[in-house]
């Protein structure tokens, strides 16, 4: 006998390693489950204590360690209200075997945080069928759900300015352009929602009950079995892909929110508008032109209309706040059609502002789009006519009016069909002992 060789293994001892293996696999597969899933998953006793959680879990509770969880209760970590219900709800779960699923909760937290949560939860089995506990799963939405009422408020705030503000210009490209950036809203959250509705969480049920199916030949199944061998690979990918969903989603509701900050701003630019109708006072040109771009700035960058700002110093003008802005918004917006139908690779919509005559400053909006032809130059401004489709043919007339109301003029000129064209407003400089804007 080779003294080097090692002693013979028995059947029996052979049976033993396996089964420790097999154990040790368990362990580790569940363990790396736990500590990788970003959901909140749990595993309760008959009397609601927690026995097993993820880490994210241990996290949300404010905890550092998985002990410090072990052994408690929904009791010593939310309010009684909530930790209540939850409670009914397990005991329901205990005494019909019947699972929750996919029901949306409102927890309030002793330190004032509001969370939604979507949870699942289901009976804990032993081997021989009896339910010994629960196990469930819960994912918070509340991003997503503020999102949603923010949402709302904005869509109300912008109801609510366009009624007080009394400009129908304005009001229409304020809501075109909210409405570009609603688009944008609607495709992240139609992510948001086509993720939450893919999600693999589902998937732990199936693993769970393939997994409870084989629990007495647990062993022979993980290692033999063409479905239990791809047990551990499965789990793995499992918990790549929460994570990347949960990537993809964050990356989701950052979109969302600078869409949101966008109408917000749009909102409270018009609002402050609003408020100064029918003042005449000294006002500064380049403050004005920039506020009416930002209301134009998702078509223009939807459109890729590139703008160019010609600006030179010139005094403040006397006119009123929302009459210009409503002649600038309606301009920029004519010239971002006039580009897209002029069929240019490059659009350019270019902003000037100089002195003009004495007395006078001059605004001019120019494009490079389909032009003007000779015959429609004189018609431009008179009530009904238009040249768009879905244009209603008020739009220029009105501003026109707000025009001669300010002691001012709009004037419109054009090379001709294909050349572009430039729209000029004239308004009077405000007297020299005038408050400065």
């Amino acid at each position: 006998m080779n003294p080097a060789a090692p002693p013979p293994t028995t059947g029996s001892t052979r049976t033993q390693r396996t089964n420790e293996d097999i154990a040790l696999l368990d362990q580790t597969l569940v363990a790396g489950f736990l500590e990788n899933i970003p959901d909140y998953v749990y595993f309760k006793d008959h009397e609601s204590r927690f026995i097993a959680v993820s880490h994210s879990l241990v996290r949300h509770f404010g905890c550092t360690i998985t002990q410090e969880v072990l052994g408690r209760t929904d009791f010593d970590f939310h309010l009684p209200q909530h930790a209540q219900q939850a409670r009914e709800d397990e005991i329901n779960i205990l005494r019909t075997g019947q699972p929750i699923i996919g029901k949306l909760e409102s927890v309030d937290w002793p330190d004032g945080r509001v969370t939604r949560l979507v949870t699942s939860k289901m009976p804990l089995r032993d081997e021989t069928g009896d339910i010994i506990g629960t196990f469930g799963l819960s994912q918070d939405v509340t991003a997503a759900k503020q999102l949603e009422a923010d949402l709302g408020k904005a869509q109300k705030d912008l109801i609510d300015a366009s009624r007080a503000a009394g400009m129908a210009e304005v009001a229409t490209n304020v809501l075109h352009n909210v409405g570009n950036v609603l688009n944008s809203l609607n495709v992240s959250a139609n992510v948001l929602a086509t993720g939450l509705r893919q999600s693999k969480a589902g998937s732990l049920v199936k693993v769970t009950a393939l997994l409870r199916d084989h629990k007495d030949d647990l062993g022979a199944f993980l290692t033999h079995d063409t479905k239990g061998r791809r047990i551990p690979e499965f789990i793995a990918s499992l918990a790549r892909h929460a994570v990347e969903e949960r990537d993809s989603l964050l990356r989701e509701i950052a979109s969302l929110h600078q869409n949101i900050d966008h109408i917000k701003e749009i909102v409270s630019m018009q609002q402050a508008y609003a408020t100064m109708i029918s003042i005449v006072e000294p006002l500064d040109l380049v403050t004005l032109m920039e506020d009416s771009l930002r209301m134009n700035a998702g078509a223009l960058v939807r459109h890729e209309v590139r703008v160019v700002r010609d600006f030179l110093p010139v005094p403040p003008v006397l006119a009123e706040k929302a009459k210009i802005l409503q002649i600038l918004v309606n301009l920029i917006r004519n010239a971002k059609y006039a580009c897209d139908e002029g069929g240019q690779i490059d659009k350019i919509v270019t902003l000037h502002i100089a002195p003009g005559n004495p007395g006078e400053v001059m605004v001019a909006v120019e494009d490079n789009g389909i032009g003007i032809s000779s015959e429609n130059l004189t018609r431009m401004f008179a009530h009904g006519f238009t040249t768009r489709k879905a244009g209603h043919g008020f739009g220029l007339h009105s501003c026109a009016n707000a025009a001669r109301e300010m002691k001012g003029t709009l004037t419109a000129t054009s090379p001709g069909l294909g050349r572009g064209a430039t729209f000029t407003l004239i308004l009077p400089t405000a007297p020299p002992s005038a408050p400065a804007p």
